[in-house]
């Protein structure tokens, strides 16, 4: 049974975009996104969705859960079209490049399209081509952390100090 065709139309009703369908035994897992991310409320109405439309196709000749839910902030790259959507942002790829063997790159998307990917390191740029990345994400850069013994301001005032 073609699982990612039952599941597509239903999730492009629901205005999100399929990401990817993976279903092994006992659990079927639909990872969905939006621009802009996607909130628990439209996770939880495209899950009710799914499930219905999965019930009335008789999918699944046994007990599994279904799990929906959206990428996180670190996003494996896996089409073309995920490059081209992340120019500008920060991945790290993997690769095995003939006459070079492994390759691990950390920097900037500033180019992708259909064929390969370019990739703006702290030394340079590399131009890598799709079928030769193994993996590939985004890479999610947290704040600074506070310095030790400092408090976030949460907008209240100290006590014992003036107005």
């Amino acid at each position: 049974m073609d699982v990612e065709g039952l599941v597509r139309p239903v999730v492009e009703s629901c205005g999100l975009e399929l990401v990817d369908v993976a279903f092994t035994p006992g659990l079927l897992r639909v990872t969905v996104d939006r621009d802009g991310g996607v909130d628990l409320d439209t996770i939880a109405q495209c899950s009710e969705r799914i499930s219905r439309r999965l019930d009335l196709e008789d999918f699944g000749s046994g007990k599994y859960t279904l799990e929906v839910s959206s990428p996180g902030v670190e996003r494996h790259l896996r089409e073309p079209r995920d490059f081209v959507k992340r120019v500008g942002e920060k991945v790290k790829v993997k690769a095995t490049v003939p006459d070079e063997g492994g390759l691990t790159l950390i920097g900037t998307i500033v180019a992708a399209d259909e064929d390969a990917v370019t990739i703006a390191t702290d030394c340079a740029e590399r131009r890598v081509a799709y079928p030769f990345i193994r993996s590939a994400r985004t890479v999610f850069e947290w704040g600074p952390a506070p310095k030790p013994g400092k408090q976030l301001n949460s907008g209240k005032q100290k006590s014992g100090s003036k107005r």
